[in-house]
């Protein structure tokens, strides 16, 4: 009799059907589940992203990110970096070290440890941010970040002689350090307790007279402990570099033999009000206040200045050694600008 079934169910191809089909059933479910695991992660996921757009993500949240949906460590890192941004140090400082405690992979370990005593330096905890850094250079001794911000350290810190050794460790990674290493000769011979200030002068000007870049430390230490040596030299120095320290020069700090003979300072201390020698000045700013002075009409005019960085050309009010931003040293260039005069501005408040 004809059978009239195509296969049998003993039949090797019936049996091999029902695998494939058995196969493909548990591949759609398999997969079904998955889709729908994806979209309730997405959902939750998109739900603590609005709360980061609000601004009201916590420290926790970046490591439930972390943990739950397997967010890029780069990606946590720069979500941290938005507490950095708004001033909430400590809050950074809490999810470097949460993250921490998950992270193995020794690379992202490094660049945490880098970015959590950048952290502790900028907030003003140096010696925290010190053990940071040594702790990285005892498995990584030629990171250069660490031994830079080691180096910032040791000199906030006044340890010159443990900065200098640091320097020597860049010197054998190729750093060009020489500048570097007079430069804090120069702060150490400052620093000196057993130096008199004549003897300290007398060095500080032999450093200047061999690199002129020192000139606004050497000006400053000279014009506070030896104005003598300062006003003998007057000479050696460029005016217009110092223009604010001789601008706020007390009438009786000036060594006014020494004015006469030079006719910038003399139009710098006419536009002051010192004297009156001078009617006119090529520099624009001096010219306004030489002419303002000169007129019958009172104004509340001054000279103020501000401080440009010659690497990172960011504006600071105040003149610093070392770059606040970029922490290049003597890298700031005074900028006179005219603007309402402190004593008018007190007044007023």
């Amino acid at each position: 009799m004809f059978n009239t079934d195509i296969f049998d169910y003993r039949d090797p191809i019936y049996g091999l059907m029902v695998i494939v089909a058995f196969i493909f059933v548990a591949s759609f479910i398999t997969y079904t589940i998955g889709i729908y695991k994806e979209r309730v992660s997405r959902k939750e996921y998109r739900k603590l992203l609005k709360r980061f757009e609000l601004g009201t993500l916590k420290e926790d949240d970046y490591i439930h990110l972390y943990n739950t949906y397997n967010l890029p460590f780069d990606s946590i890192i720069l979500l941290a970096s938005s507490f950095l941004h708004k001033g909430e140090n400590n809050k950074a400082i809490s999810v470097y070290l949460a993250l921490l405690e998950l992270v193995n992979e020794p690379v992202k370990k490094e660049e945490l440890l880098e970015l959590l005593g950048k952290t502790y330096f900028k907030s003003g905890m140096l010696q925290r941010s010190k053990d940071i850094y040594l702790k990285i250079l005892k498995f990584r001794p030629r990171n250069k970040n660490a031994l830079r911000y080691l180096l910032l350290i040791f000199q906030n810190l006044k340890e010159y002689r443990r900065a200098l050794e640091v320097l020597d460790a860049l010197d054998e990674i190729e750093e060009d350090i020489e500048f570097e290493r007079l430069y804090l000769i120069v702060l150490e011979v400052m620093d000196d307790s057993i130096l008199s200030f004549e003897k300290k002068s007398t060095i500080l000007y032999d450093k200047y007279l061999l690199d002129n870049k020192l000139e606004r430390l050497v000006v400053s230490f000279l014009i506070k402990f030896n104005k003598e040596l300062f006003w003998n030299n007057i000479e050696k120095f460029n005016y217009l570099n110092i223009i604010d320290t001789l601008w706020y020069l007390d009438f009786d700090d000036i060594n006014w033999d020494k004015v006469s003979d030079i006719n910038l300072l003399q139009e710098i201390y006419s536009a002051k009000g010192y004297i009156s020698d001078k009617k006119d000045s090529n520099i624009f700013e001096l010219n306004v206040l030489i002419a303002t002075k000169n007129s019958t009409t009172k104004t509340a005019i001054d000279l103020n200045f501000e401080f440009i960085c010659k690497s990172c050309k960011k504006n600071h009010p105040i003149y610093e050694s070392r770059c606040p931003h970029c922490h290049e040293i003597l890298t700031l260039k005074v900028e006179p600008k005219l603007g309402k005069s402190l004593s008018d501005m007190a007044s007023f408040v």
